[in-house]
Parts: structure tokens; sequence; C-alpha cells
């Protein structure tokens, strides 16, 4: 929260240091339990799925796991249950705080959020003072909510992202449709010099989407042997996010060769 700052010069160089590699640690372990999270939802929501067909009798007699084969988790789903898993960790957090710490439980509310997405203005801390009431159990009960509440915020914002691209993308659509006929170059007309055309960046505003809705879909129905074996071979997981774009070009390009 920028209240503990170094002092010396040995001291910022070793923050530079530890700093460059601990965030990029960090970022590996949130877009590994970003993976693990939607490896359960889609477990579990492939469970609820079966129970459905089966209290409907749509279901075959003889269940084969590529029965749902053709059946993809819904990413508004994965939305719905991050989001009301952020709410409830944010108000059982908030529970504690207005107990412990005094505040009021929309300070506390205000704090949960601000901390958990990592913005930090310093204005709230927990665990400032000299002893609590039962300090141990508080400074680990405040650890694991700190710990619960970035990784699942870190989740929440991956998906709202993929949303948001989403309303970009019919947004573009909606321009392109209106100003094509005056921006789109008549046939031998020379190039207008942008980078990249709207139709580019509505194709690649998708990758996202794609990877996390392949994730949930391999994760429901098993992920394809060949896949993982390619993956292996080359040393790279997939995976979810700007992660999963780079280790899928590293593996592209690794197999081309």
């Amino acid at each position: 929260f920028g209240m503990t700052t170094p002092a010396t010069v040995g001291g910022k160089a070793f923050l530079i240091a530890y700093g460059l590699f601990g965030c990029a640690g960090t970022i590996l372990f949130f877009n590994l339990f970003l993976e693990r999270i939607i490896s359960l939802l889609a477990f579990i929501m492939r469970a609820c799925r079966e129970h459905q067909l089966r209290r409907s009798g749509l279901l075959p007699a003889p269940f084969r796991r590529d029965s749902l084969a053709g059946w993809k988790p819904s990413v508004y789903h994965v939305l719905l249950i991050l989001g009301l898993f952020a709410v409830l960790l944010s108000c059982c957090a908030s529970a504690m705080y207005t107990s412990v710490e005094g505040w009021d439980y929309v300070d506390s509310l205000y704090f949960c959020f601000v901390t958990f997405s990592t913005i930090g203005f310093g204005d709230l801390v927990s665990s400032q003072r000299a002893a609590y009431r039962n300090q141990g159990l508080y400074r680990l009960g405040n650890f694991l909510f700190i710990l619960l509440g970035v990784c699942c915020i870190y989740s929440l914002f991956n998906v709202i992202s993929i949303l948001i691209k989403q309303v970009l993308n019919w947004m573009l659509r909606k321009l392109s449709c209106r100003c094509c006929a005056r921006c789109c170059p008549a046939p031998g007309a020379p190039l207008s010099g942008e980078l990249i055309s709207m139709r580019d960046l509505t194709a690649s505003n998708k990758v996202s989407q794609a990877l996390l809705q392949k994730q949930l879909s391999e994760a429901a129905n098993g992920y394809p042997r060949g896949v993982c074996a390619s993956a292996r071979q080359n040393g790279f997981s997939g995976g979810v996010g700007a992660l999963g774009i780079m280790n899928n070009r590293l593996a592209e390009t690794s197999a081309s060769r």
C-alpha cells in the first residue's frame, strides 16, 4: 500500500531486481489459478448438465463420456459464478474488517475492492495496530482473504475483458457496415497506409474469447490427446489470456520447425 518503502540505494536496487522476477512469478501464479478455476467450473457445469439431462430423460441409458462431446460450457456462466464468488468473498471479508478494525461496512467493502484489485490507495490499511484480539487468527484470515480475493478478481477481470471485447467487436462491425462504402478503397486503388484494417482488428479481438471457450470445452470433455502430446513435446502447456496466446504461438512456431 506504499506505507513501507526502501530508503537506501541497496534497498532500492534489491526492490527492482526482486520485483522483476516477483511480479512475473505472481502473474504466472494468477494465470495458473485461472486455469484451475476454469477446469473446476467446467467440471461442475458438466456434472450439472448431465444431471439435468438425466432428469429430463434426454441422456441415453448406457451413458458414455462422448455423449456430451458437443456441449460447451458458457463463458457467461463462468462470469456469473466468478462474480457471485467475488461478492460473497468481499462480504465475508468486510464483516471481519468491520468487526476487528472498527470500519463502516461500506468502507470495508471499498477496502476489499481496492485491495483485491491491487489498486492499493493506502487510505485504509488492515492489520496496522500494535496488538489485536486473536491477532494470529486475524492475520491468517486477512492473508487468506486477500490471497483468494486477488486471485478471484484477477480471474473475473479476465472474463470481463472478453465481454468488453465482444462489445467493441459489435461496435466495430456496426461502424464497418456504415462507413465501408466510404472507407474501403476501390479495386486497384492504393492502400491508405493504416497498420491494420478494421476487419483484422475485429478478428484479432476474438482470440481471448476463443481461447477461454476452448479451455472450457476441453476441461469439460477431456483434453485431446494429440494436442496434449504436441504441447508436451514442444514444452508449452497452453494457458489462458495473454499467457495462452503466447504459449500457443510458441508451440506453433516450434512445431513448424
